[in-house]
């Protein structure tokens, strides 16, 4: 299992980290196996057999069967172009200092796979260049509580247990230990707790280093073009990800999991529904801009159950009064035998007021007096949660060590990319050709005019 997960996630040496993907569609000349002799009919009714293939077969005495190739039909220019664009692209990235390896093509059509692995230079050198903050040997040691806040936190703490997620390694995570963080940087490297160089820097990191390396190289020579988002636009790649760290399915104990099957097991499962998002293991595995917005999803969905209670109490409120409320009598005594006047002038007819007896009711479950008193509680509820909100922010900003960091613009997948460029495309073309409709009457448009004027 180990053995076979190795397989998909690194190279064929078994060693290399597989750290991107690429995707294209590829399709080859039609190709037949076999003996040239048993196949010699058909080929020489299209012209495309070699004369010689024959009788080298014949003196070398081989019996072995050889893959002849025949031409079915032109091939298409398209993807011609496409193959010349695909090989500079990778040039490029080859130059950039990227490794690839490539899928053998042994089906006549179908998607291949680009595998690409950033070695330790090439991860030291972007790193340094998009400052990426990483820990370094310095550590301190938080100031521990004591007194009744410190009783307070254990009894919480106890409280709570149940509905923490089982994650192995969190407790080390909020341990009092802390490290210091800094850009890195290949002139200080004893300053950083390096102890394997292919696991320094973590899963989301390599493939946010090795994106950026995508999205900034340009293929000049066969095309003006940058970056692969416009490549999978184009159409010469179909798309670009990286892998996740094996299956999901649970292996065993939770100390040989993966992070992937951690997450599985107890976040993205109805099962865990009442327990606390591990919010460290989403920043882990997946980056601190969607670990910051699940985080921002669990306050909100946690602030709200309050705001649910007060909402279910009002309405039964409501319920239990709506026997007792005047207008709702009144509307529904038919004794009284209110008519009302029609809602119309000729279609409609006059109408008794007990008709609208159920619409009174409903209404005043949810308007009756007590809906003055939750119309207020949501103005403070509204107020609490953005400061509950700027506190667990910046106590997620000081332990994931992003303060002092510039806000960039997150860039979404090339997949959703190509989408939205294709939309402002045929944006573009509609309103082209709205244009050329408007100047194309407007010569009939001025004749009316002038002869209704004239």
């Amino acid at each position: 299992m180990d053995q076979d997960l190795r397989k998909r996630l690194c190279f064929a040496d078994g060693r290399r980290k597989v750290d991107y993907v690429l995707v294209y569609h590829y399709r080859k000349r039609s190709s037949v196996r076999g003996s040239p002799s048993q196949h010699r009919l058909s080929i020489i009714s299209n012209g495309s057999y070699p004369l010689g293939v024959e009788e080298k077969d014949q003196e070398g005495g081989k019996d072995e069967p050889a893959e002849v190739v025949v031409d079915v039909g032109p091939p298409d220019p398209a993807d011609g172009e496409k193959i010349m664009i695909r090989e500079e692209f990778e040039g490029n990235l080859r130059d950039a200092g990227l490794e690839i390896e490539h899928d053998k093509e042994n089906k006549a059509h179908g998607h291949a796979f680009i595998r690409l692995h950033a070695p330790w230079q090439v991860l030291s050198r972007e790193a340094e260049f998009l400052k990426i903050k990483v820990p370094t040997k310095k550590s301190y040691e938080l100031r521990e509580e004591k007194g009744l806040a410190a009783n307070m936190n254990e009894v919480w703490r106890k409280l709570n247990q149940p509905f923490q997620p089982k994650v192995p390694h969190q407790e080390q995570e909020h341990s009092r230990t802390k490290f210091l963080s800094h850009c890195f940087s290949r002139d200080k490297l004893h300053l950083y707790n390096i102890k394997s160089k292919d696991t320094f820097f973590d899963n989301a990191t390599r493939s946010r280093i090795v994106y950026e390396i995508l999205r900034r190289t340009a293929c000049t020579r066969t095309c003006q073009t940058m970056g692969i988002t416009t490549l999978i636009a184009n159409g010469v790649y179909d798309s670009a990800f990286p892998l996740h760290d094996g299956d999901f399915h649970p292996s065993g104990q939770a100390e040989g999991k993966n992070d992937r099957q951690l997450l599985h097991d107890e976040w993205a499962r109805y099962g865990a529904f009442y327990k606390y998002q591990p919010v460290d293991l989403i920043r882990k595995y997946f980056g601190e801009k969607i670990g910051l917005y699940f985080a921002w999803l669990g306050v909100y969905t946690q602030l709200l159950i309050p705001a649910s209670v007060v909402g279910i109490i009002v309405f039964f409120y409501g319920w239990a009064t709506v026997e007792t409320n005047i207008p709702s009598q009144e509307m529904c005594d038919e004794d009284q035998n209110f008519t009302m006047c029609p809602l119309c002038d000729r279609a409609c007819d006059y109408w008794h007021l007990s008709t609208a007896c159920g619409t009174a009711r409903a209404s005043h479950l949810f308007d009756n007096p007590a809906t003055v008193f939750f119309a207020i509680f949501m103005s403070l509820w509204a107020a609490m949660f953005l400061e509950h909100w700027k506190r667990r922010q910046i106590s997620l900003n000081y332990s994931w060590d992003l303060t002092g960091m510039e806000e960039e613009e997150e860039h979404p997948r090339p997949k959703y990319e190509t989408i939205l460029l294709q939309k402002r495309q045929r944006k573009k073309k509609n309103k082209k050709n709205k244009n050329e409709v408007g100047r194309l009457y407007l010569p009939f448009f001025m004749c009316f005019m002038h002869y209704a004027f004239h």
